[in-house]
């Protein structure tokens, strides 16, 4: 039984070090999976006294009013007899103390640095450690007292916040409730009972402590609440007989205040039958046995809770990344190894295996047919300009079959125009590759972590594009002006010739160039522009895959290869520095998953053993 508690006294300790516990993360923790015992009681109930009485120690602070501001874990610790007494407070590590009166103010001033000196209280606990052989392996957390009214100095809320903060600990269904009464007062009134009864109505999680039996008027007493016929809950009532304040005067020590106490309930005549489940050497023992046996019940529930966290640990670990190497070495050899990832994941949007590549399909099947029927060549073939350049090609001497020049300029200007159209294209699938960089960049958990190498690979990267847009910009453009600087002979060569359709070289030149006749040269050119734009519609594709999509996928990261390689220990040391945040993030994560590696080991070591 020691060994289970005393393991989970140590897995406490450890989750509290490392901040593992509700009051610090919104996900369930390992400390909530464990369970404990709080205290809960009214103000002057005798919670104080009972916590001592359990310990065997003065250690409390004590007077008038809420004495306790903020929630105290406590957790008793049996050594071997003999041992000398000491206690430890998780904000002092490395200190021992072994006056307990200096614990006591010890309580105090680290609740006035939280609190200062006023009468508000704090939801942030202090965590106690008490080493002794005269204790039993137990974990109790004390919390301030119920309180109906807000006295001079504290806030109008107070009455509330002291509710909030102790449900947000017994409404946990592995908290073991120690309801702390006063036998001298009515029952029905109890804060303890009342609120104990609103988060565990069936008594299943209810521990009743009984206080101050000695006080209470003469002719009364707690025998029906104690055999459970006033107020019944699973487990007994357990009453006891706390020091008297002339007895705390007197410094009267916890061996004769329980030897008292045990000699009261035993000579007294209404509580003789039931002396030996009374008084706070039997209280503890009840409280640790039953912990135990709680703690056994909730071994599986928490071996899953450790499994489940230990996953979720890992992978989060593994997303984050492991540290950076040291040696120049070491670094250079990572960094090109989270090119190399960045890269193939670039590629796999390319080649369709992640999406958006086909985005860069949609340019050339869609947005440039569609700009290249969108184009007008209204201006380049009016009437008039179709009379007026091939009137100028002529010269002083006008054409004798067809006005060749007259073609080839309305044709070269009529051409000019698919350079707009071939340039956005161009432009299209630059943005489109840009946008698939810095879709690899954000899928590359490695580049993550280094925010200065993922911006150097970004620029990188767009460099590159760039450089390949303006290769791909020249190579398509040139496809245009080829269309344009050599006409396609075959086509014209099939054409009716103008002698046949009535171009009588005998009429007047000003009756060669009537409307009909010029209609019939803009629908020729018009017809032999449709047909390079056909061509183009095909022939641009490949010259922007072949400049850019192709060389994107080969060399998209080759000059920033070239320049690593240059690169001394230092400037590579830059390119790994890591996010301050995501270090100490990886660092916590990585306690974490040692404390529940260890805590699962240990566990499951006692869970074989039962």
């Amino acid at each position: 039984m020691e060994n289970l508690i005393s393991l989970v006294n140590k897995i406490q300790r450890a989750c509290t070090a490392l901040g593992d516990y509700s009051e610090t993360t919104a996900l369930p923790t390992l400390w909530d999976s464990l369970p404990a015992i709080a205290v809960v009681g009214g103000q002057s109930s005798g919670k104080s006294s009972v916590l001592e009485s359990v310990v065997g120690k003065d250690f409390l602070p004590r007077g008038s009013g809420i004495v306790t501001r903020r929630p105290l874990v406590l957790q008793l610790h049996k050594i071997e007899e003999g041992s000398r007494e000491y206690a430890e407070f998780l904000h002092l590590p490395r200190k021992r103390f072994t006056d307990f009166a200096a614990v006591r103010n010890e309580i105090q001033d680290e609740t006035d640095r939280e609190t200062g000196r006023t009468k508000q209280i704090s939801t942030v606990p202090i965590h106690l450690s008490i080493y002794s052989p005269n204790v039993v392996n137990l974990t109790l957390v004390d919390l301030p007292g119920l309180t109906k009214i807000a006295v001079e100095g504290q806030s109008d809320s107070i009455v509330q916040d002291i509710e909030s903060m102790v449900r947000s600990y017994i409404e946990k269904p592995n908290c073991i409730i120690l309801a702390i009464s006063p036998a001298n007062q009515d029952l029905a009134t109890s804060d303890a009972i009342k609120i104990s009864r609103e988060v565990d109505p069936t008594g299943e999680r209810t521990i009743g402590v009984l206080t101050k039996i000695d006080l209470m008027d003469k002719g009364t007493d707690a025998v029906e609440i104690l055999e459970g016929r006033a107020f019944k809950l699973k487990f007994p009532w357990i009453g006891v007989v706390n020091r008297s304040q002339q007895d705390i005067n007197k410094n009267v020590d916890m061996i004769a205040a329980r030897r008292r106490e045990r000699e009261y309930f035993a000579s007294t005549p209404e509580y003789g039958h039931l002396a030996h489940r009374m008084g706070s050497e039997h209280l503890a023992k009840m409280l640790s046995k039953h912990l135990e046996t709680v703690i056994k019940s909730k071994i599986p529930g928490i071996q899953s809770l450790i499994s489940k966290t230990i996953a979720e640990l890992e992978f989060e670990l593994a997303r984050l990344g492991k540290p950076a190497a040291i040696d120049a070495g070491g670094k250079l050899y990572a960094i090109m190894e989270i090119c190399r990832t960045f890269d193939q994941i670039f590629k796999e949007h390319l080649d369709g295996i992640r999406p958006g590549g086909d985005k860069i399909y949609n340019v050339f099947d869609n947005h440039l047919p569609a700009a290249l029927k969108r184009l007008q060549f209204d201006k380049q073939l009016s009437m008039e300009n179709i009379r007026k350049l091939v009137m100028e090609a002529d010269g002083y001497q006008p054409h004798l079959i067809a006005p060749e020049q007259g073609y080839r300029r309305l044709i070269e200007s009529s051409l000019t125009t698919i350079r707009g159209p071939a340039v956005a294209a161009v432009d299209a699938v630059h943005s489109m590759l840009k946008e698939l960089v810095n879709k690899a960049i954000s899928e590359t958990l490695e580049l993550r972590q280094y925010p200065g190498l993922r911006v150097e690979v970004s620029s990188a990267a767009f460099e590159s594009l760039e450089k390949m847009r303006e290769e791909s910009r020249k190579a398509t453009l040139l496809l245009v002006d080829m269309e344009s600087s050599y006409l396609t002979v075959d086509f014209f060569r099939r054409l009716p010739q103008d002698v046949d359709k009535g171009g009588n070289p005998t009429h007047s030149i000003f009756d060669r160039y009537n409307d009909s006749y010029l209609r019939r040269i803009g629908t020729t050119i018009l017809s032999y522009v449709n047909m390079v734009c056909a061509t183009l519609r095909h022939s641009i594709p490949k010259s922007i895959v072949y400049c850019q999509v192709r060389e994107a996928k080969r060399s998209l990261l080759d000059h920033f290869f070239t320049d690593l390689g240059k690169m001394g220990s230092t400037q590579l040391s830059s390119l790994l520095n890591e996010d301050p945040a995501l270090m100490e993030r990886r660092i916590s994560l990585a306690k974490r998953l040692e404390l529940y590696r260890s805590a699962q080991d240990e566990i499951d070591a006692v869970a074989w053993s039962k």
